[in-house]
């Protein structure tokens, strides 16, 4: 079984609530520490075998992998997660705009408020991706034309003989 495999296996076992919040309580410190050295040392790509980098964080290679999942979408190349196993190496060249957007995106507040975001991200820059995940969550819905109004295509008839007409 691979650790992908084994990582989304842990959420389909029988947990009680507070195994669930112990995992998470355990998980979150070392999954920011990772973070936190990515945003550090934001020049240099994070790379090497999984069992190398699980260990360099205190974290199993299961854990590390599910750090990677949550990464994965803020990456400019994509991992194929599955395949993964603790000896293959990964190298993360993080897109900082894109982790920050996600960061804000699963309201992951421990994450996205790191003092580290403001030597990497401007404050208009931080508002700007801000503002648009806020957007990317509005849903816009769609005037309705009614029958008796002037038709949106521009022909100057009534929507009902024009468009609207079956």
């Amino acid at each position: 079984m691979g650790l992908y495999q084994e990582w989304n296996d842990q959420f389909h076992t029988d947990m009680t609530r507070e195994e669930y919040e112990t995992f998470w309580n355990n998980y979150i410190p070392k999954e920011t520490k990772v973070y936190e050295h990515i945003l550090t040392n934001s020049k240099e790509n994070l790379s090497g075998s999984i069992a190398d980098l699980s260990s360099q964080f205190d974290m199993s290679s299961v854990e590390f992998l599910g750090f990677l999942d949550g990464v994965s979408t803020s990456l400019k190349t994509e991992i194929n997660l599955d395949s993964l196993t603790k000896d293959d190496s990964v190298n993360l060249d993080v897109d900082l705009s894109k982790l920050y957007y996600n960061m804000l995106d699963n309201k992951a507040e421990w994450l996205y408020s790191l003092p580290m975001w403001d030597t990497l991200l401007t404050e208009d820059e931080k508002k700007s991706i801000s503002k648009k995940q806020k957007l990317s969550n509005t849903v816009v819905k769609e005037t309705k034309v009614g029958r008796n109004e002037p038709c949106p295509c521009g022909s100057g008839k009534k929507y009902k003989k024009c468009c609207g007409k079956n």
